[in-house]
């Protein structure tokens, strides 16, 4: 392990167990913000998008980006790099529970980022927030002990080349924003 993922890990993780209200605030960012982002993200493409086509093409985007970045090259990365999860590697007990699958890259990271990139086809400002959100997402992972930093970065990386994968394929002429 990389000793400033590790300088980093241990920054950002050693912040736990000091305050209960800031560990729950934090175990809600880490396990639960991903199902509000979710039934936002439907409630937008219904409520701001009234064409049919383009809502189905905007859902299909978003899933053919998930799918290669979480379904394909998130699990490829996996099958041929096991990388422990921090709270198994330093023997921590983590915030949350969580299974013992390799924590490169987070597969967390890979999907809602592609999420959050997905969402400026309807609206930026909206797409702002998911992105923030997302991003303490990843962070509140890190705190409550479940990835390592890099694991965060190689997530989001891995979404944006997927996002622009699947828009080169699939070009997009935005008509509202």
């Amino acid at each position: 392990m990389n000793s400033l993922d590790n300088l980093l890990f241990q920054l950002i993780n050693g912040l736990t167990r000091q305050n209960k209200l800031l560990d729950g605030l934090i175990v809600f960012l880490a396990g639960y913000l991903q199902y509000i982002l979710l039934a936002l993200a439907i409630f937008l493409l219904l409520a701001k998008v009234k064409d049919w086509r383009r809502q189905l093409f905007i859902f299909l985007f978003f899933t053919l980006s998930a799918i290669l970045s979480r379904g394909l090259i998130t699990e490829i990365i996996r099958f041929f790099y096991s990388r422990p999860r921090p709270f198994t590697a330093l023997n921590i007990l983590p915030l949350i529970n969580h299974d013992l699958t390799g924590a490169f890259p987070s597969g967390h990271m890979t999907l809602y980022f592609v999420l959050a990139l997905s969402i400026f086809l309807l609206n930026r400002k909206w797409a702002w927030f998911f992105t923030a959100a997302v991003i303490l997402m990843g962070l509140a992972r890190i705190f409550v002990g479940v990835h390592w930093p890099t694991d965060i970065l190689g997530g989001i990386l891995i979404a944006i080349i997927s996002y622009f994968l699947i828009k080169k394929i699939l070009p997009f002429k935005n008509k509202t924003a």
